[in-house]
């Protein structure tokens, strides 16, 4: 497939701590300051969650919560489909794309009435063919999957379903490592290389959704193939929440992005000519016997 220029999501998810003028300061500064190619939401079925017992516990980790169950937690941390138009629109408004992931096909509806250029299906839903069923049937746009807590043989199943859908050509994976955040060590980045073998020639491309700290790995994913990355986004680490620590700040943000385009250029072939400048420095200091 045609190489295609490295796309960065800054995932924002819900690092805005339900806070919608917080969500809308973070758009502005991933697009302004930071100059990511795309921002990404996500999207839950509140009613759904609210309803369902299992989700009416306290949250696995307290300090974290903003609710009294993990329930009430998903419900403040939610925006409406009218609130999700406003944040779509402030993207574009910015030159930039709006994605959301979405966790049920509740939200995939909701979703998909904004006509968003893509959706993402997190890691955790990745095997939710009904879910996969329903966004392949009535979206046209690229389709992104995260391949977090997966391994190979359902990669494989994930593959052959979107193939069964002719989808194959809206088709971005992602490879990811769900631990929050993750170790350099852990990442098992060649990954990617492997993904790239078998399967670039069938789908749109190649990602890397990453929850580490620094900013050099990413590099390192696309020397061996990536072309779209995914990074949590927050204005702060230090935030209440789970994500925050595994997140980026804006001038980390900003840095990766450069980091990723600038290595970008150099990733090229040499054709065998001599460009004029070297040429100018071969004749002056070139030793040559003959």
């Amino acid at each position: 497939m045609i190489d295609i220029k490295p796309k960065v999501i800054c995932e924002i998810g819900a690092n805005h701590m339900g806070d919608f003028n917080l969500a809308e300061k973070m758009i502005k500064t991933a697009c302004t300051i930071c100059d990511a190619d795309i921002v990404k939401f996500q999207k839950r079925d509140i009613a759904g969650i609210l309803k369902n017992p299992k989700y009416d516990v306290p949250h696995p980790n307290p300090q974290n919560s903003y609710g009294e169950t993990y329930a009430k937690h998903r419900e403040a941390l939610e925006f409406s489909k009218e609130q999700h138009a406003i944040l779509k629109n402030l993207c574009e408004n910015n030159g930039k794309i709006y994605a959301t992931s979405v966790w049920d096909i509740v939200s995939a509806k909701e979703i998909l009435e904004l006509e968003p250029a893509i959706l993402k299906i997190p890691s955790a839903h990745n095997l939710d063919f009904e879910l996969i069923n329903y966004i392949c049937l009535n979206f046209n746009g690229d389709i992104h999957v995260s391949l977090g807590m997966t391994y190979e043989n359902e990669i494989e199943e994930i593959i052959n379903y979107f193939k069964e859908k002719n989808k194959l050509q809206n088709l971005v994976l992602y490879y990811c490592k769900s631990t929050y955040p993750s170790k350099e060590e852990d990442l098992k980045l060649l990954q990617i290389s492997i993904l790239k073998e078998k399967y670039l020639n069938q789908i749109k491309g190649i990602g890397f959704s990453g929850h580490h700290v620094g900013i050099s790995v990413d590099v390192a994913a696309l020397t061996l193939g990536a072309r779209y990355f995914e990074r949590h986004f927050t204005l702060d680490r230090t935030f209440k929440g789970t994500d925050h620590a595994a997140s980026l700040e804006p001038d980390g943000l900003r840095r990766l992005i450069r980091n990723i385009r600038e290595a970008y250029k150099a990733l090229n072939y040499w054709d065998g000519d001599l460009d004029e400048e070297e040429l100018i420095q071969r004749k002056k200091l070139k030793y040559i016997t003959k």
